[in-house]
């Protein structure tokens, strides 16, 4: 079992491409090449943490969308998850978390990027500011899940941990323990 992170999917919302320069003609391409990119990365076994902003569209599509989906899948709410828990569970999701969670002892994962520095034992892995320049991929402490950093393809666990040491090799700074 592998675990993988993805953030910011927006199924069935045509104006998140217009507005985030998403290489898609329309909801239903992208819809389906985040479908396929899902299910090519992501076994039956594996469990997918969709760090906010599911979808768009209403109930029935986004029970049907999300069964379409590999994996055990667990919602970190975001800002444009407005229904009550309860929903993203009966629509399929195994579970949903309101708020940050603490995964592995090590990684915040939120929506929205934390404030982490340096003399915090933890890092942090969020999605919420797509492609914004002003956020890095990935750095000493943090790593960024939005689809647009990794290719509208949910990033493994094993890759996050790569990328976190990598950006720590560079700046010259020890690895910490989550790495």
């Amino acid at each position: 079992m592998k675990t993988f992170f993805i953030a910011d999917t927006h199924f069935g919302h045509d104006a998140i491409i217009r507005y985030e320069n998403r290489p898609f003609k329309d909801a239903a391409e992208q819809d389906e090449v985040l479908i396929r990119n899902w299910n090519g990365a992501v076994s039956a076994d594996d469990e997918v943490f969709l760090v906010g902003d599911f979808t768009a569209y209403g109930e029935e599509k986004s029970r049907e969308i999300l069964s379409r989906l590999n994996g055990r899948k667990y919602l970190v709410v975001g800002n444009h998850d407005t229904q009550p828990t309860s929903y993203y569970r009966a629509i399929g999701f195994d579970e949903v978390y309101p708020y940050p969670i603490v995964f592995g002892g090590f990684w915040i994962v939120s929506h929205e990027p934390l404030y982490i520095n340096s003399n915090m034992p933890y890092a942090n892995i969020y999605g919420h500011v797509h492609a914004n320049p002003s956020y890095k991929d990935a750095s000493v402490q943090s790593v960024c899940v939005s689809v647009e950093r990794i290719g509208y393809t949910p990033v493994s666990m094993q890759e996050i941990k790569r990328l976190v040491a990598e950006a720590k090799r560079a700046s010259g700074e020890t690895l910490i323990s989550g790495t």
